[in-house]
């Protein structure tokens, strides 16, 4: 019996690229639609989530991952999220590989988001404006930059100035010259008007993103938000904006950013205008998408095993 893989950071594959995975990501999207199922035990501000994917082709993946929001501030340092997804062949069922979530994480969700912005975005995006200041947003600003050579700025915006400084400090560190201006607002009512490109990477159950802040043409990314209670943008972001979600099996229903405006009225269910495997379908995002740039476009990044499942097998690839 073979041992599955393991892959971690101090394993993570040399060849590993922004792009490599955003093209996985397209590769898998034009495989069958995923079987997904997704369960959340939570007790007080803990959670366990558990999410599964099978994708004709590439097989079986579940994914464990908990949630403990009190863990930096124990000691030791633990992080707030752990975890480790497994991936089993499509024929035998047989383990072929363990992921750190963490890695896995990193590299999906940003991928996520900014083949979101390829396909739905303006395509020389100057000015990214980030909510929130962690993991997440430290991804989403490599990945952004990387993709987007055209971005001279990023903008974290948050409530206080000191939770920005750690990733300004961590970003700062590197040895090459930041290939950006960096700023830091708490002020999104003056900060976000000058975004091409608005992402939300928080916690929050209220919205922090409101619709009169935004200029035409900006590109909403809404990344946080993953439990019924959540949501980041007000609204009429939503109902403003043309609205996609990565896949719809995994946000209509599950998440707070749509359920809540959905059982208001604020929305309706044809307001999801598609997803991922439509646009995909559809060939946007191949450089001759034609977009009405006064047009807001909006992108719920919900996750999901399927997309750990695509992004796992291109790790796989790349490992010896």
């Amino acid at each position: 019996m073979l041992q599955p893989q393991y892959i971690d950071r101090c394993s993570q594959p040399d060849r590993l690229s922004w792009q490599g995975v955003i093209d996985a990501l397209i590769a898998g999207h034009q495989l069958p639609r995923a079987a997904i199922t997704d369960t959340v035990l939570a007790h007080g501000t803990n959670r366990l989530l558990n999410r599964s994917a099978r994708i004709e082709g590439l097989g079986y993946a579940v994914k464990n991952v908990t949630v403990f929001p009190d863990n930096p501030a124990r000691e030791p340092f633990l992080p707030s999220v752990q975890g480790v997804c497994t991936v089993f062949d499509e024929c035998t069922g047989q383990a072929r590989a363990l992921i750190d979530s963490e890695l896995l994480t990193y590299w999906k969700t940003a991928a996520d988001s900014v083949l979101g912005a390829k396909l739905l975005g303006p395509a020389e995006p100057e000015h990214l404006l980030i909510f929130g200041a962690g993991q997440v947003a430290c991804s989403l600003i490599d990945a952004y930059t990387t993709i987007f050579p055209s971005i001279a700025t990023v903008t974290l915006c948050v409530r206080r100035l000191q939770s920005a400084d750690c990733l300004r400090q961590k970003l700062a560190a590197g040895e090459n010259r930041l290939p950006f201006v960096l700023s830091v607002s708490t002020e999104p009512s003056a900060a976000v008007p000058l975004a091409d490109i608005v992402a939300t990477a928080t916690t929050s159950e209220t919205p922090v993103l409101q619709r009169n802040w935004l200029s035409a043409g900006a590109h909403v990314d809404l990344v946080g938000a993953y439990t019924v209670s959540m949501r980041e943008a007000d609204d009429h972001t939503l109902q403003h904006g043309a609205l996609y979600v990565d896949c719809r099996d995994t946000t209509v229903d599950h998440i707070g950013e749509l359920l809540i405006p959905l059982a208001s009225g604020a929305i309706q269910p044809d307001s999801v205008l598609g997803d991922l495997y439509d646009l995909i379908a559809q060939g946007s995002g191949d450089g001759g998408r034609k977009r009405d740039p006064q047009q807001i476009t909006v992108f719920k990044n919900g996750g999901g095993a399927h997309l750990d499942l695509m992004v796992a097998h291109h790790l796989m690839s790349l490992s010896p």
